[in-house]
C-alpha cells in the first residue's frame, strides 16, 4: 500500500536525479576494493591518528589513567584505550609526535611503544602469551616440588626435619614468586611510582603477605609454613591471567582482522631487477611486481598483467574479480591467478587498509554509555579495595586477639578478591567480539556507538536505487531517440553522478557516440541537470521539473528548448540479499518503510516484490528527513540505509545509519556503519548481533555484581584463603569474557 507523508502527499514523479547517488567508478563487477579506497580516503578521518601500544594494561582503572593523561596533553583531541588489543588510539593535531605522548604515559607508570604501521601483527601479542606460558611453567614446577615438601611436615615431621623442609621450600618459592610474580609486581610498581593504585598493587601485595608470613613462620620455628600457597597462588593467577588473554584473543576484532591483512615485505622492481624491501620502503610511484597467490602489499593500479583478486576477507564478497592495466587495488587483496605489475599508490600507514583499521580501531573504542559506566565503577573500586583489605586486617587481629598470620590472610584475600577485572572486561570484549563477526559479515563500523543504538532500533527505512536495488540502470528505449537527443542526454548526464546519468553516459561511450559541447552546465539538486545548446536550455531530470507526464516505471525525461519532452526508460536489479534482509527484519519485529524519489509504479511494484507495506514514492531530500523525524517524534527508533547524497540529511537525522560502500563519500561520512559487499543481507544481522551485545553487556554487568555481592562477604568473614580468592577472581574474568564469545 502507498503510504502518505506527514506533511502532505508525496508527488509521484517520474525518475529522477534525487533518487540516490553513487561514485562514477562504481558497477557490480568492481565495488569491492575502489569502493574501500574512496571509504578510508573520503575523509573520514581527520588529523592526526597515533597508535601506542600498551603492554602493562589489563583493567578498567588502566583505561581511565591513560585517557585521562593523554587528554590534558596540549594538542590531543580525544584518546581511546582498547584493552583487548592493549592500544591507545590518539587522535592529534599534526605537531603531537609520538614520543611526547610516550614520556606522558611513562609519567603515570605505563609503559608505551609507537605501533610500526607496516608490522602491526600478532608477533606481539604471540609473545607476550609465551611469555605467560613460560611462567606459568615455572610456577607450576615450583608448586608440585614445594607440595612434595609439604607432605612431609604434614605427615608429622617435626622440629629440625620440619624447619628444614621449610628451608627448602623457601630456596624453591622465593626465586619462583619473584620471577613468575613479575608481571603482577611490574605493574604495580610503576602504579605506584606514579602516585596511584593500579589493580596489581593489591595482587602483589597478596603475595608478598602470603611469601612473609611464610618466611616469618620459617624463622620462628612455627609449624605452618605457607610457600605452597605462595607458589600455587602466583600460579593460579598467571593461569586466570592467560586464560583471560586466550579468551579475549578469540574474539578478533575488526581492527586485527585488517592487520593481519598487511604484508611486511613487497618485491620491489628497481632498474629491471626484484628486490625484496619492507613494505614501509615503498613510497607512491614505486613499481611492485606481486606474484600468483601472493597477498597485495599496497594500494597500486595495476600497470602490466591481468588476474583475478580475492577480496573475500576485505568485503564479504566470495566471488572473484577481474584485474587489469588501469585496474586499482588495495594492500590486503589476494592475487589468485597471473602475475601483477602494480605501481603504489599509497604504502604503509598511508594504504587504505591500515587507514581502515585505525578507523575501526577508534569506533572500537569509543565510549558508550555502558563504557561510561564501568569506568566510574572501576574508579572508585580501587580505593575500596585497600580500605575493605585494612579494615579487615585491622578488624580480625582484634578479633583474634592478635593472631596476625589469620588476619594477614583474610587481608590478602580480601585484596585478591575485590579485583575489578570482571567489570574491566564487560564492555570492551562484547564490543570487540560484536566488532569482528560484523566486519567477517563484511560491515564495518565507523561509529563506536553504533552497536548501543543499532539495539534500539525498532524501524527501518531503505533507500530504493543504488540501495534495495544495485545502482547499475540500464536504458531501454535509447533507440527511440534520435542522435541529437541521445547526444544532448550524454552530455547533461556527463555532469551528475546518479546512477541514471552514468547509465545513459556509459550508454554513450560504448556507442562511441559524439557528444556536443554545452555551456553553462550545473546540476539542480533534487530535480536533476540543466544547461545551455545552441542557444537553448535543455534539461535532463525530473517529469515535474520539465514539464512531461508520468509514467509508471522508473525513467528520466529530456527536453530540448520548448520541444516536446522526451522520455528515456531504465531497468534496474536487486541487490544480492535484499528480499532476505527484509524478510529476517520481519521476523525479528521491525517496522520496515521503502522511500524513494522514483515515480508512484516503480516503487510500489520493488516493495510488492519484497513484502514492504509501507512505501514512499517521489520524495525529495527534504521528505525524507521529514518522514525520519516524523517517525522519530512518534517515538520510532530509526535505522536508514541509503546510499544517494540525499540520503545524507536522512541518514544524519536517523538514530542509526548504514551506507553501502558504492555511496558517495557524503553518504559513507553521515553513515556510523558501511556495507563493504554487495549483499545486503547482513544489515539484518547487525540489529540481531546489536540485540545480543547488549544483552550480553548487560550479562556481564550482572555476573560482576553477582561475583562481589557473594565473594567480598565471603572474604571478609575469613572463608576464603588467598589461594580460594585467586580462583574465585580469575574465574569471575573467564565467565565474562567467555558470555562475550557467545554472540551468534
Amino acid at each position: 500500500m502507498s503510504v502518505a507523508p506527514a506533511a502532505g502527499r508525496l508527488t509521484e514523479a517520474p525518475s529522477e536525479f534525487t533518487d540516490e547517488h553513487v561514485s562514477a567508478s562504481a558497477c557490480p563487477a568492481c565495488l569491492a576494493a575502489p569502493s574501500a579506497e574512496d571509504l578510508a580516503r573520503s575523509g573520514d578521518i581527520k588529523g592526526a591518528r597515533l597508535i601506542l601500544s600498551l603492554p602493562t594494561a589489563h583493567c578498567a582503572v588502566c583505561i581511565s589513567d591513560v585517557e585521562r593523561a593523554l587528554h590534558r596533553h596540549p594538542g590531543v583531541r580525544s584518546a581511546r584505550v582498547n584493552l583487548t588489543l592493549k592500544r591507545v588510539s590518539v587522535d592529534a593535531e599534526g605537531t603531537v609526535g609520538a614520543d611526547e605522548l610516550i614520556k606522558t604515559l611513562d609519567g603515570i607508570g605505563y609503559e608505551a611503544h609507537e605501533l610500526d604501521p607496516g608490522l602491526l601483527s600478532a608477533t606481539e601479542t604471540d609473545r607476550r602469551g609465551r611469555d605467560l606460558l613460560m611462567r606459568i611453567g615455572v610456577s607450576g614446577f615450583a608448586m608440585m616440588n614445594i607440595m612434595l615438601l609439604s607432605i612431609s611436615v604434614w605427615s608429622g615431621a617435626e622440629a629440625a626435619t620440619r624447619d628444614l623442609f621449610h628451608w627448602i621450600s623457601a630456596a624453591i618459592a622465593l626465586p619462583t614468586v619473584a620471577f613468575a610474580g613479575q608481571p603482577f609486581f611490574a605493574s604495580a610498581w610503576t602504579s605506584l611510582k606514579a602516585g596511584r593504585l593500579g589493580m596489581d598493587v593489591p595482587i602483589s601485595l597478596a603475595i608478598i603477605l602470603a611469601s612473609s608470613i611464610s618466611v616469618f613462620e620459617t624463622m620462628n620455628h612455627g609449624h605452618h609454613a605457607y610457600f605452597d600457597a605462595a607458589v600455587m597462588l602466583t600460579f593460579f593467577l598467571l593461569v586466570g591471567r592467560y586464560l583471560d588473554y586466550r579468551t579475549r584473543a578469540v574474539a578478533r576484532s575488526a581492527a586485527e582482522e585488517l592487520a593481519a591483512l598487511e604484508v611486511p615485505r613487497a618485491t620491489l622492481l628497481r632498474d629491471g631487477a626484484e628486490v625484496v624491501v619492507p613494505v614501509n620502503e615503498l613510497a607512491p610511484g614505486d613499481l611492485i611486481r606481486v606474484r600468483p597467490g601472493a597477498r597485495i602489499p599496497a594500494d597500486g593500479e595495476v600497470t602490466e598483467g591481468t588476474s583475478e583478486t580475492d577480496r573475500s576477507l576485505l568485503t564479504g564478497e566470495s566471488l572473484p574479480v577481474y584485474a587489469g592495466p588501469g585496474s586499482k587495488l588495495n594492500a590486503g587483496e589476494v592475487n589468485l591467478t597471473g602475475p601483477l605489475t602494480l605501481r603504489v599508490i599509497a604504502a604503509g600507514k598511508d594504504s587504505a587498509l591500515h587507514r581502515m583499521a585505525d578507523l575501526v580501531a577508534m569506533a572500537e573504542s569509543a565510549k558508550t554509555r555502558y563504557t561510561s559506566l564501568a569506568e566510574r565503577a572501576a574508579r572508585a573500586y580501587s580505593p575500596l579495595v585497600h580500605i575493605l583489605s585494612f579494615t579487615a586486617f585491622g578488624v580480625w587481629m582484634w578479633l583474634t586477639g592478635g593472631d596476625l598470620r589469620f588476619a594477614i590472610n583474610i587481608s590478602a584475600a580480601v585484596l585478591i578478591i575485590t579485583c575489578p577485572c570482571a567489570l574491566g572486561l564487560a564492555v570492551p570484549a562484547v564490543v570487540t567480539a560484536a566488532s569482528g563477526k560484523l566486519f567477517r559479515k563484511g560491515l564495518l563500523i565507523k561509529d563506536g556507538t553504533a552497536l548501543e543504538r543499532l539495539a534500539e532500533v525498532d524501524t527501518v527505512v531503505f533507500d530504493k536505487t543504488g540501495t534495495l536495488t544495485m545502482g547499475t540502470p540500464r536504458p531501454e528505449n535509447l533507440d527511440a531517440l534520435s542522435a541529437e537527443e541521445f547526444g544532448v542526454a550524454a552530455a547533461l548526464a556527463s555532469g551528475s553522478s546518479h546512477p541514471l546519468a552514468r547509465a545513459i553516459h556509459d550508454a554513450a561511450q560504448a556507442q562511441a557516440l559524439a557528444v556536443p559541447r554545452l555551456e553553462d552546465i550545473r546540476e539542480v539538486p533534487g530535480y536533476g541537470v540543466e544547461g545551455r545548446w545552441n542557444g537553448q536550455v535543455v534539461r535532463l531530470g525530473r517529469a515535474d521539473w520539465l514539464g512531461a507526464e508520468a509514467g509508471a516505471a522508473t525513467a528520466t525525461h529530456l527536453r530540448i528548448g520548448t520541444a516536446h519532452p522526451v522520455t528515456i526508460r531504465f531497468a534496474d536489479q536487486l541487490r544480492p540479499g535484499a528480499a532476505e534482509a527484509v524478510r529476517a527484519l520481519s521476523a525479528q519485529g521491525k517496522r520496515v518503510f521503502l522511500v524513494s524519489g522514483d515515480v508512484e509504479g516503480a516503487v510500489s511494484a520493488l516493495a510488492e516484490r519484497l513484502g514492504i507495506e509501507n512505501w514512499h514514492a517521489g520524495a525529495l531530500p527534504q521528505e525524507k528527513v521529514a518522514l525520519v523525524n516524523d517517525l522519530t517524534a512518534k517515538g520510532a527508533r530509526v535505522l536508514m540505509v541509503g546510499d544517494g547524497l540525499n540520503d545524507t540529511a536522512a541518514l544524519a537525522a536517523a538514530h542509526a545509519s548504514i551506507s553501502p560502500a558504492s555511496a558517495l563519500d557524503a553518504a559513507r561520512t553521515a553513515s556510523d556503519i558501511v556495507l563493504l559487499g554487495q549483499d545486503l543481507a547482513p544489515v539484518a544481522d547487525a540489529l540481531r548481533v546489536a540485540v545480543q551485545a547488549r544483552r550480553r553487556i548487560k550479562e556481564n554487568f550482572a555476573i560482576s555484581i553477582v561475583y562481589n555481592i557473594v565473594a567480598v562477604p565471603i572474604a571478609l568473614i575469613g572463608l576464603a584463603t588467598p589461594l580460594a580468592a585467586a580462583l574465585a577472581m580469575s574465574t569471575s574474568s573467564i565467565t565474562v569474557s567467555l558470555n562475550s564469545l557467545r554472540l551468534k
